[in-house]
């Protein structure tokens, strides 16, 4: 369907003076998450993880490691499917994107690094170790609040020591002349929360639950922070996981995508489960799905995520 440009996603202040700021406020941010959630599936935070300097720092050095050979852009595999490097291909030329798993161990940045960079390049190194880690604190407080919200926040400990996050790079180049605009096709994220960061180029854009799409504009120091299918399956449907794409408007884009993965099965609270709201997934397995959706069954069914856990 068309773009329905006139609506916006709710934009959400989660800087540390107004979550501080007393019981209020707190509550009305703890409100508006999960209410967002559970009609558009993300919103935008305006937050004060990352300060200009490191945004504009990030996003320099992403040029740099796209412009790096490509024999060295593919030494970085992945077992889990769907990650590691990927070039363009034919069915989306635009597109580039590599990843780092277990982010927020200075271990696994520090491999990667020296994997793209064997004469070093300490200043990556350390940039995207502070970002991971400021990121996973944003997604660490998201998902507090929407476990107190519905008020399961005895689990939320258990929760984070489940996570771990994979960051993912991506460049969309500039389309040439009668070139394709697809940046990337219609998706769901299959993990639990994902927080998006991007340069000052347009090109997100999102499916509303009536079908229609509407592009993300990213206000000065904001991300935009989506559920993915497990948060839909740990919630019982009540959050919203929602499908997204990349149009490309004319000039190159560059994100970076932090997934928080749940490495033990996710499952739906008791609390969540009740008449009005009948239990609708099996325990789900977030790296299954992905190899579930990686398979040719995977591929051409309607509602992967129904067939793979769905009740």
């Amino acid at each position: 369907m068309d773009s329905a440009s006139n609506i916006m996603l709710p934009v959400i202040n989660l800087t540390e003076e107004i979550l501080r700021s007393g019981k209020d406020s707190w509550t009305e941010a703890r409100n508006r998450v999960t209410r967002a959630f559970e009609e558009y599936g993300c919103f935008i935070a305006v937050h004060d993880k990352y300060p200009s300097e490191v945004s504009d720092s990030i996003f320099s050095e992403l040029q740099d490691l796209f412009d790096l050979p490509l024999e060295i852009k593919v030494q970085n595999t992945s077992q889990i499917p769907l990650f590691g490097y990927f070039g363009a291909s034919w069915d989306l030329p635009l597109y580039e994107t590599t990843s780092i798993e277990d982010a927020t161990n200075l271990e696994a940045v520090q491999k990667f690094t020296n994997q793209m960079w064997p004469s070093k390049n300490n200043h990556f190194c350390e940039l995207l170790h502070c970002y991971a880690n400021q990121a996973a604190e944003l997604d660490k407080m998201v998902s507090k609040l929407v476990f107190e919200s519905y008020g399961v926040e005895k689990y939320h400990e258990s929760h984070v020591g489940s996570v771990t996050y994979i960051v993912r790079f991506t460049k969309y180049r500039v389309p040439e002349q009668n070139e394709t605009n697809v940046g990337v096709l219609p998706h769901t994220d299959k993990n639990f929360i994902t927080i998006l960061h991007q340069n000052d180029a347009r090109g997100l854009e999102i499916q509303l639950k009536n079908g229609s799409w509407i592009p993300v504009d990213f206000p000065p120091s904001s991300v935009v922070i989506m559920a993915g299918d497990a948060f839909s399956v740990w919630s019982n449907g009540r959050v919203h996981s929602p499908l997204h794409r990349v149009t490309m408007k004319g000039k190159g884009r560059y994100s970076i995508a932090q997934f928080a993965f749940c490495k033990k099965l996710v499952e739906t609270p008791t609390e969540l489960v009740d008449d009005e709201h009948p239990l609708l997934y099996k325990p789900f397995d977030s790296l299954g799905f992905l190899g579930f959706i990686s398979t040719d069954e995977g591929r051409k069914t309607q509602n992967p995520l129904k067939a793979y856990c769905g009740i």
